[in-house]
């Protein structure tokens, strides 16, 4: 079986990362997988890019093409929304030419494809929901718009008023393009996002599973606290607040915001806050205690030294499918505070490996950080995290289920409309 992963980078982002974790589980249970990015950054022989300058100077441009239409909107927010509108890009050429038994979709937007080229594809089709983008008019985080239930149109991602608004037209080509796609399965990677897919006009007559993302435990996993301290240069004599993500300050889903006003609520002072993902911000907020901004960690080891390093890490997010911070953390056996929101309650469990705030309140995420860094019995909310991670994530458990999935669909056709949990 010849598998090959597709996404727009295979190290930038949340979903390149899990995109290529799964990528190197198939190839370590003997999984013929190819990687294909437009943007590689790693050296991986497997993963395959033009490597054409001129081409790879064009593919740096394609992200702002993709734009052009969405620029018209002058009253759009600061939520991403692509177009995918952007022909010549020659992703689905390359696909075919590399004969594939399965093409597994990952994040394929920057103008990485055209809508309308996904239905060029000769092969069965996987494809992996890391956010709202493929059952949507264009937009990424839907929030509580529900449009895309019926055709989209007056996008509020849009600042629009009109029906027939760029969302509408997308939305339409969306559909045309998924009618013509026989073989087609959805991957819902939290419950949440099954059940949004679901209940969409467009893939709502499609087959849909609900599988998560993998990680490596090994990668992840517990080590000295003190020693991760030393290494990062972080305080040995205070709780530490880790957050972070891509972004993590000038993304308003992160929930910066959020974040902020609950650590204006917090009683405990003898706290100090690190802020991966982002540098010292222009105007930074005054917390009234130390906050540490270590910039962009890009490898794994430097993550995994900084969640062990912390006592709790916070998740605001306004929306959330699978955070891979969330299951970075937990498999580190640091427990995680987030809104009970998305697919934050697949891996956080309340009150036994982290705390599930009620949504967008950050009076109780304030409280839930309390509660953590408070915890009579910390120690068993860490082995709790961990055991959480190697029971329903870790790549032996869950790329077995991925495999089993590729043989079915190559075995029947995956034909059935149906949602399951493999």
């Amino acid at each position: 079986m010849k598998v090959l992963i597709v996404n727009a980078s295979d190290n930038i982002g949340g979903a390149a990362k899990a995109a290529r974790r799964l990528h190197n589980a198939l190839i370590g249970s003997g999984i013929n997988s190819q990687m294909l990015v437009l943007t590689k950054v790693t050296d991986d022989y497997t993963v395959l890019s033009d490597e054409s300058k001129i081409k790879y100077a064009f593919s740096k441009l394609l992200p702002t093409f993709d734009l052009l239409p969405v620029k018209l909107y002058k009253k759009r927010s600061g939520t991403l929304f692509s177009a995918a509108w952007f022909p010549f890009t020659g992703v689905s050429e390359r696909i075919n030419a590399l004969k594939p038994d399965i093409v597994h979709l990952h994040w394929v937007c920057g103008g990485m494809i055209r809508i309308e080229d996904i239905a060029n594809i000769k092969v069965p089709i996987v494809w992996s929901l890391h956010d709202n983008w493929a059952f949507t008019g264009g937009c990424h985080v839907m929030w509580d718009c529900d449009r895309y239930k019926e055709k989209c149109g007056r996008c509020p991602r849009l600042g629009s008023d009109f029906g027939m608004d760029l969302s509408r037209i997308l939305f339409f080509k969306k559909d045309k393009t998924y009618s013509k796609i026989s073989n087609l399965t959805l991957v819902g990677l939290s419950r949440w996002i099954a059940s949004c897919a679901t209940e969409s006009k467009l893939l709502a007559s499609k087959r849909i599973v609900h599988l998560p993302n993998l990680i490596d435990s090994t990668t992840f996993s517990p080590i000295d606290k003190t020693s991760a301290r030393e290494l990062l240069n972080l305080p040995l004599n205070k709780k530490l607040v880790v957050f972070g993500a891509v972004k993590a300050v000038s993304d308003i889903n992160k929930g910066y915001k959020e974040l902020c006003s609950a650590l204006h609520l917090l009683e405990n002072r003898n706290i100090e806050v690190v802020v991966f993902g982002s540098g010292l911000p222009k105007d930074a907020p005054k917390f009234g205690f130390n906050t540490h901004y270590v910039g962009y960690l890009s490898d794994d080891l430097s993550l995994r030294v900084l969640y062990n390093a912390a006592d709790v890490v916070v998740v605001p997010s306004l929306q959330e499918n699978l955070s891979n911070t969330i299951m970075e953390s937990l498999a580190c056996g640091t427990p995680v505070v987030a809104f009970d929101i998305g697919g934050n309650g697949d891996m956080i469990e309340h009150q036994i490996n982290g705390y599930l705030a009620r949504p967008f309140e950050s009076k109780d995420l304030a409280q839930g950080i309390e509660w953590v860094l408070n915890a009579t019995n910390y120690s068993e909310l860490a082995l709790n995290a961990r055991a959480k991670i190697l029971r329903e994530f870790d790549s032996n458990v869950v790329v077995t289920k991925y495999i089993a999935l590729y043989q079915n669909i190559l075995n029947t056709h995956g034909h059935d409309k149906q949602i399951v949990a493999i």
